[in-house]
């Protein structure tokens, strides 16, 4: 029986398997927030709970938290932000602003606002964790993506101002900045690059976990590179 829940947003994507796989292996019950109703069979034991919820929006986000926060024998006390977004174009004088605001919109806003509702529930519950996702463009950034660094950047520094501003409630906060990430999406992308040096989703996945779990407890504010080979 699950003793302590997990809110993985993004549980659905190339690293988000991984995450949830990783967490169930360790005995978390794991719920994942989805867009639209699932089709096919029904979950099995074990599963993931999944809640229909637009995590851009207020409420949906709230939403999420709650229902990750529902079973008084399994408390929230982590929540790891994967939902992002990428996209490339032009140099930052031929990009529109809709298009780099976009990019807050996808990695930023979602994170946030899921972050804000879980606070006070990890809090309540004596501390817990949250681990975001950056990127390493945010340190390094690489031509054409200027909305998609500067949003990833803001991650960051939204996570440790949350490092800063929990960390005598017994809440954590902490960040994994990766490269590539070796997914069949980012393969078909770039076909012709060393994939061999890419990371693996479930190497990134332990890192997370590890930052969630008690193992890690005096660590709160760090950015951790995740980088592989790349």
């Amino acid at each position: 029986m699950a003793r302590r829940s997990v809110l993985v947003t993004g549980g659905t994507g190339g690293l988000g398997g991984a995450v949830t796989a990783a967490f169930r292996e360790a005995g978390w019950r794991v719920v994942v927030p989805v867009r639209d109703s699932p089709t096919g069979a029904g979950p099995a034991a074990g599963d993931p709970v999944r809640v229909i919820a637009d995590l851009t929006d207020p409420a949906g986000a709230a939403r999420a938290v709650e229902a990750a926060a529902s079973d008084p024998a399994a408390s929230l006390r982590a929540v790891v932000n994967l939902v992002g977004g990428f996209a490339s174009g032009g140099l930052v004088h031929e990009t529109p602003i809709d298009e780099f605001e976009r990019m807050f919109t996808a990695n930023l806003r979602p994170t946030h606002l899921v972050t804000r509702a879980a606070l006070p529930h990890l809090v309540s519950a004596g501390g817990g964790a949250v681990v975001c996702v950056s990127a390493r463009a945010a340190l390094t950034p690489f031509p054409g993506a200027a909305g998609y660094a500067t949003a990833k950047a803001a991650v960051l520094a939204f996570a440790n101002a949350v490092a800063v501003e929990y960390r005598r409630s017994g809440v954590r906060c902490n960040t994994v900045l990766p490269s590539v990430i070796d997914t069949p999406t980012n393969r078909a992308a770039q076909p012709d690059a060393d994939h061999s040096r890419w990371v693996a989703p479930a190497e990134i996945a332990a890192v997370i976990r590890f930052l969630a779990s008690d193992e890690s407890a005096p660590t709160s504010g760090a950015a951790v590179p995740v980088y592989g080979q790349a």
